[in-house]
């Protein structure tokens, strides 16, 4: 399998969806697709059929207008759920959407999409919520009212795709405040006391494939409350020679 974990594929600030070329980003996802790939995009809310739709198509505009053309093209979300391991097994690029973090992730436990992507060898996309479901252990970053309170499930079982926690979007979201907390600093600093986060700004990204895990583009560690950047934009970080 080869993952791409991508804050946001997409050019900031377009007036459309319009992939990315930065730190080499559209010319590594060419290179791993196949001609023509099978492509099923996999919602980040199940009950917002009208939404994933919106958002399918924009992505699929997106790859057509990078000159990536699909053979097919399908959607899992509430509406075919019955059919996830038939739609996974017909596809070999999987987009898995961004959204709520939480809403997704029980979305994926519900259809069981970890098991049945233990049989997947072809190319997964994560999109902000989609690449941070990824991850075998998820870290879900509070972001919506309430979210701060304690009782807020933070961590929950992902699809095990890889090790790496990542927080998107850092450039919009470094300063938010949640609930009368700052959500780095008050909450998420916090919560990174024995554990590892990745924070990475739009248009840097992971690849892992069988033999490597890369860091490409600009990107921080938190890691027991202390932030630290790993890389800048241009740059490339082989996982395997991170000091711990």
């Amino acid at each position: 399998m080869t993952l791409f974990i991508t804050s946001s594929p997409f050019v900031d600030g377009a007036d459309r969806a319009i992939l990315s070329s930065d730190n080499g980003f559209l010319d590594r996802l060419r290179e791993a697709l196949p001609p023509f790939p099978r492509c099923l995009f996999v919602c980040s809310d199940p009950q917002r059929h009208d939404l994933t739709c919106r958002f399918g198509a924009d992505v699929f505009s997106a790859f057509a207008e990078a000159g990536i053309c699909f053979s097919s093209y399908s959607i899992l979300d509430g509406e075919t759920a019955e059919y996830a391991e038939e739609l996974v097994s017909e596809s070999d690029f999987l987009v898995l959407a961004g959204g709520h973090v939480p809403t997704q992730n029980a979305f994926f436990r519900d259809i069981h999409l970890r098991e049945i992507l233990e049989g997947f060898s072809g190319v997964v996309m994560g999109i902000s919520a989609g690449s941070m479901n990824c991850a075998d252990e998820v870290y879900a970053q509070p972001e919506e009212e309430g979210e701060s309170s304690p009782d807020f499930p933070r961590f929950l079982p992902g699809l095990g795709l890889t090790d790496v926690n990542i927080l998107p979007h850092y450039q919009k979201v470094k300063d938010n405040i949640l609930d009368g907390l700052r959500l780095f600093e008050d909450i998420t600093y916090a919560d990174s006391l024995g554990h590892c986060f990745f924070i990475l700004p739009d248009g840097s990204y992971f690849y892992q494939d069988d033999d490597c895990l890369l860091l490409f583009g600009k990107g921080f560690r938190l890691k027991n409350g202390i932030l630290e950047q790993l890389t800048d934009d241009g740059q490339c970080l082989d996982m395997s020679l991170l000091e711990e």
